[in-house]
């Protein structure tokens, strides 16, 4: 999905203006939830969610969205990973 796309449904959708997230290469986070729900563009690099007895590898273009409280843990790609996050 290219940017302003994603933007242009964020704002239809009644999310919050998009927050930048940066994760270092080969990091990761352990098994949380957000108090939010969360639709996010990756802008570069790679990130993987592992959420309900899958993992989703998301990359460049790709759009991922978690719902408020969903169970999930994070890993990142060598390059790390940089998404816009909106939230609502």
């Amino acid at each position: 999905m290219e940017q302003q796309a994603f933007l242009d449904t964020l704002k239809a959708e009644g999310y919050a203006e998009p927050v930048r997230v940066h994760r270092e290469p080969n990091g990761s986070l352990a098994d949380h939830a957000h108090p939010f729900e969360a639709k996010a563009l990756i802008l570069a690099g790679e990130i993987r969610i592992h959420a309900g007895g899958e993992i989703k590898i998301y990359r460049a273009g790709d759009v991922f969205h978690l719902r408020r409280a969903e169970p999930h843990r994070e890993s990142y790609g060598p390059e790390g990973v940089d998404y816009l996050s909106g939230r609502r």
